[in-house]
């Protein structure tokens, strides 16, 4: 930047086809530049960002602005696109990503409308820069991050109407602007600076601040930006202190932090060589000297600028634009990402057009005083650096379509980041005969942070899969628990941990029920507490009523309806009241095997009904084959059904099959094959039986007398 008369007021005329072209080649190198990034699935929050079920209807809308805390983030601008495009294109990642690609080169565009607002050359060379470096990579490879490249937009649009206002002062230019600030706001919080660097811009431009010209519009802005930051503050609280655990640091060593971050976030931008999604975090503090260095370094720097400001005070300006940028992710505040690391290239992405802006600028104002073959070696030179970066870019945006090697990448980087390692169990958690190497990494991330709830609760998800291991996941969750109490999601897989451990029921009872304290308007934790109710034969009363409540609380819930049938049919005298659930419950879900076969049993023991209960197994046993209990009922009702006891040899014998060791269904077995005159095999069903349930005096009698028929003694 230039101080001076020509740099304050020229304004640098557009050309239209050239604009035109270069604008098309711009989008276009984006989205070829991010192409790789375009099949790559979720990362992180980004479930939590692609609008979820409960908010996708119109009223879902309205919760997203007047119910704060239905998203993850108050960002009510960013969650309205994210549920637009839900209903464009639903779940689908690549609508998403090109959304991305789509704002980050929108926003690169307008940083020419704003440089030629300036008065300043290069916007062209800016533009590109901004839109192929691949320190960008993570703000637009990244779906939630989405917030970073709508709210870019959006404050680049304020910034150029304001100064719009500023040359003019027309009023509709000012509330025009103000609202594209409270747009980005709403968008991401980070955007908080801006009207400070308009004052900076201000400042660069004529030399001054005026209080009435410069400072006294912007106050509205400054009120609306502090407005906003509090707002966030106060929904991420919780979040925020706990980051405070992690991040304690005295007020010396924020400020060692913010140089050595400083200095960073240079490096990248000049040399963007081993950029990864986890750095390893820094180890801060006063005892050591070296340290003092970066930020003694800035100050120089800051005062070096200061005094050649006589001369000419872009570079101050372009100083104090970037650090100020970049001030509310130093360290001087608690960041999320600061659990992690203590940089991200997501966190700098608005700080990077102060500094690409000026340097183009600079770049362009050099090259200009060149001889013309000079000047147009300049111009290929300038084009294969902007080519490097993009195929630098290309580069990185390729490690964001395979979610496994993105992970993997991340930690041949930074092997110590328990983060990655927790990230990596997710996705590989997720992905078919991959459970052993998720549960490996869950616990090489419980090595590196002992202390993380949620290294334990994902680690004990995982364990949940295997029934034989429930009593570990149990441990892991109670451990989640005490280092993050009232967290209701880690109490309902605690009580299904603890639901089938021996002994452990009233346990599993209890974390139900802490569950619903938290929320009690929850139909699913209602439905479960009834189901782990129902294992007490003294307690159906109370499953009958959570079942009742979950139904009250959602109708249509086909499950809840099967369940309060199964309490009803072992309840004198309902079983009327139970026919009546089951029935709803199939209604509702004409596909739902369990309903069908619970049907089957309520009608089996109505007079007169027996070939309705058939009909109900048959059903039953069709949607599902593998429900072995509705094959051993068919069975049973065949054995009852004159002429069909080949038939319901042949549904028992498949019963057993699908669940060997089901005592029961041995012994109906046995029961056919003694009916159809096959003592022999009925007395091999009937020592099957006694295997399994060592001492049965049913057994021992039907085994005597099968042998007895068969002549074997």
């Amino acid at each position: 930047m230039e101080s001076g008369r020509r740099a304050t007021d020229a304004s640098i005329p557009p050309n239209g086809r050239r604009d035109l072209l270069l604008t098309a080649l711009l989008f276009a190198a984006a989205l070829v530049a991010y192409y790789p990034a375009h099949a790559g699935g979720l990362l992180l929050d980004d479930d939590l960002h692609i609008t979820v079920p409960a908010l996708r209807s119109l009223g879902g809308l309205w919760r997203i602005w007047f119910d704060v805390g239905a998203t993850q983030q108050y960002y009510p601008v960013l969650h309205s696109a994210f549920w637009l495009e839900h209903r464009l294109w639903g779940d689908s990642v690549l609508g998403y990503h090109l959304v991305n690609v789509l704002q980050h080169a929108g926003a690169a565009g307008l940083v020419v409308v704003l440089m030629r607002r300036l008065g300043l050359p290069g916007g062209w060379l800016a533009a590109f820069l901004f839109a192929l470096h691949p320190v960008c990579v993570e703000s637009v490879a990244w779906i939630a991050e989405q917030k970073n490249t709508l709210s870019t937009l959006f404050a680049l649009g304020a910034a150029i109407t304001y100064l719009d206002f500023d040359r003019d002062r027309r009023l509709s230019r000012y509330w025009l602007a103000l609202g594209l600030f409270a747009l980005a706001l709403l968008s991401k919080t980070v955007v908080v600076t801006l009207p400070a660097v308009l004052l900076v811009v201000a400042w660069w431009r004529r030399g001054r601040i005026d209080l009435r010209r410069d400072v006294v519009p912007l106050l509205p802005w400054f009120a609306l930006g502090a407005a906003a930051s509090l707002v966030t503050f106060s929904v991420e609280h919780a979040l925020l202190a706990g980051v405070g655990a992690t991040f304690r640091l005295s007020p010396v060593e924020r400020v060692l932090l913010a140089g050595r971050a400083f200095w960073f976030y240079v490096g990248e931008l000049l040399w963007p060589s081993g950029l990864t999604f986890y750095y390893p975090k820094w180890h801060v503090t006063a005892s050591e000297g070296w340290q003092f260095v970066f930020p003694v370094a800035a100050a120089a720097l800051a005062a070096a600028l200061w005094l050649l400001a006589r001369r000419t005070r872009g570079p101050l300006a372009a100083f104090l634009c970037f650090a100020g940028t970049l001030f509310p992710v130093l360290g001087f505040f608690n960041v999320e990402w600061f659990v992690f690391s203590y940089v991200a290239d997501h966190l700098q992405y608005l700080s990077i057009l102060c500094f690409l802006i000026p340097a183009s600028a600079a770049l362009a104002i050099a090259s200009g005083r060149l001889p013309p073959a000079r000047r147009r070696l300049a111009i290929w030179a300038a084009g294969a650096w902007v080519a490097a970066l993009g195929a630098l870019t290309w580069k990185q945006c390729a490690r964001y379509g395979d979610p496994v090697a993105f992970y993997r990448v991340a930690l041949a980087l930074n092997p110590a980041s328990a983060a990655a390692h927790n990230n990596l169990g997710v996705v590989l958690s997720k992905l078919p005969g991959r459970l052993p190497e998720a549960i490996a990494e869950y616990e090489a991330a419980l090595r590196l942070g002992p202390n993380a709830p949620e290294g334990h609760a994902n680690l004990a998800s995982a364990l949940l899969k295997d029934p034989a291991r429930h009593a570990e996941a149990a441990a892991h969750l109670e451990i989640a628990l005490r280092l993050l109490p009232g967290r209701k999601a880690t109490h309902d897989m605690l009580a299904e941990a603890l639901t089938d451990l021996p002994g452990r029921l009233p346990d599993a009872i209890e974390q139900y029920e802490e569950s619903l304290r938290i929320d009690p308007k929850d139909p699913v934790d209602h439905n479960l507490l009834g189901i782990a109710l129902m294992k007490d034969p003294s307690r159906l009363a109370d499953a009958e009523a959570q079942f009742e409540e979950a139904i009250s609380l959602k109708p249509d819930y086909p499950e809840a309806h099967n369940n309060l049938g199964n309490a009803l049919r072992r309840m004198p005298g309902r079983l009327n009241d139970a026919i009546g659930e089951f029935e709803q419950a199939v209604r509702l879900k004409p596909d739902f095997a369990e309903a069908h076969n619970g049907l089957g049993l309520s009608l089996a023991q109505v007079p007169g009904r027996l070939g309705d209960a058939t009909a109900e197994f048959r059903e039953a046993v069709r949607l599902d084959p593998g429900l072995a209990g509705a094959h051993s009922n068919l069975g049973i009702a065949l054995i009852m059904t004159p002429g069909s006891l080949d038939e319901a040899v042949a549904e028992l014998k498949e019963a057993v099959r699908l669940k060997p060791d089901f005592a029961p269904g041995w012994h109906m077995l046995g029961v056919a094959w003694m009916r159809s005159g096959n003592a022999p095999a009925a007395a091999g069903a009937f020592r099957q039986e006694l295997s399994l349930t060592p001492g049965n005096p049913a057994a021992l009698q039907a085994l005597s007398a099968a042998t007895q028929q068969s002549g074997d003694h």
